[in-house]
């Protein structure tokens, strides 16, 4: 099946592009006037996530809008979290919120299994649906959150900036917290398979709270989880072509050993050196990102100069995706998203 547009899995395999691809987390998302009317028409965030024409409208607007080079599925980490049936509900402004949060060892044991077709069948068809809209123009990636990440939603019931009660599992009950992780990776290696197969071209990792733990906790409640999933992932006759991308927020220390993990990319937070991670990684794992989001509040000059400076960091050759640091925020202009992509193209065409 012939792409149209294959910078971007070119660039995760670390092979030559015209151009650096660019795509921008969160790019399917509340910064966008049209992303804004069919929220209000799907009437809550839930109903946008699980009804698949709605949440593949939403994966298509900033596609239609900008160059990009990938498609990413509308959807959120806490999906597999409510399939577990902790009683989700997604308020705007305030967050996300578990009203039956997982304390202690019997909260885990309860924890019923999870059917991915059933419980989770809205997902892979809103990435049929997409993949049938891109026609082949643009991969779409999907996606899942990390156990850890995930995790910490489920066992603090909500954000949090403390961690108490999952740093508090973690410490006092390490053999809860690891069964607990267990149960998610196996959903996510469910889930993740579940999208390849429906149609996503390429498979990310958000590890949005990996960076809050000590090297140690990191390794064995965090990269460990991830590398059983790329593990599975890459062991399975089905899904061994797909690439996957782990991004850790937080973790640009450990940087060789999730190269280790043998995923294909790794996500690199805004306050790692691009060089940096470059000259410690070598040609092992294509690098994504990973310009700081808030860049995107300022001057068009000023993104146009932000732009170029990480391309520079990065410097010449293969295996660069270009990125924000982290998520676009809900009030950046959408004419300075314009800006980057096209600045992105131009200044890295290679001639």
């Amino acid at each position: 099946m012939h792409i149209m547009n294959d910078r971007f899995l070119k660039a995760l395999q670390r092979q030559p592009v015209d151009c650096t691809p660019v795509w921008i987390m969160r790019q399917a998302g509340r910064y966008l006037p049209e992303y804004r009317q069919t929220r209000a028409k799907a009437g809550d965030f839930l109903t946008l996530c699980k009804t698949p024409e709605l949440a593949c409208e939403v994966t298509l607007q900033p596609i239609r809008r900008f160059e990009l080079d990938a498609a990413i599925l509308f959807s959120d980490i806490l999906t597999i979290p409510d399939a577990f049936g902790l009683g989700l509900s997604i308020n705007e402004g305030v967050g996300p919120k578990f009203e039956r949060p997982l304390r202690n060892k019997g909260d885990v044991e309860r924890l019923p299994e999870i059917d991915i077709d059933a419980q989770l069948g809205y997902v892979m068809e809103a990435i049929r649906l997409t993949r049938i809209a891109l026609a082949n123009k643009t991969p779409l990636i999907g996606f899942s959150g990390s156990p850890w990440t995930l995790a910490t939603y489920m066992v603090e019931g909500g954000g949090s900036k403390e961690y108490r009660y999952v740093k508090g599992m973690m410490h006092d009950q390490p053999a809860v917290a690891h069964k607990l992780l267990s149960k998610i990776t196996e959903a996510v290696i469910g889930c993740l398979k579940g999208q390849a197969n429906a149609g996503a071209q390429a498979l990310m990792v958000f590890d949005t709270w990996g960076g809050v733990l000590t090297t140690p906790d990191y390794d064995n409640f965090s990269l460990d989880y991830m590398a059983q999933i790329v593990s599975a992932i890459k062991s399975d006759p089905n899904t061994v072509d797909i690439p996957i991308t782990l991004f850790t927020k937080g973790g640009g220390h450990w940087l060789e050993k999730i190269a280790d993990s043998g995923c294909d990319a790794i996500g690199l937070d805004w306050t790692m050196s691009m060089s940096a991670a470059r000259q410690r990684v070598g040609q092992r794992v294509a690098l994504q990102g990973n310009m700081d989001p808030t860049v995107l509040y300022a001057s068009s000059e000023k993104v146009e100069q932000e732009a170029k400076r990480v391309l520079d960091d990065f410097g010449g050759g293969d295996g660069h995706i270009f990125n924000l640091g982290h998520g676009i925020h809900p009030t950046i202009n959408p004419d300075r998203v314009a800006t980057l992509v096209n600045t992105v193209h131009r200044e890295s065409k290679r001639t």
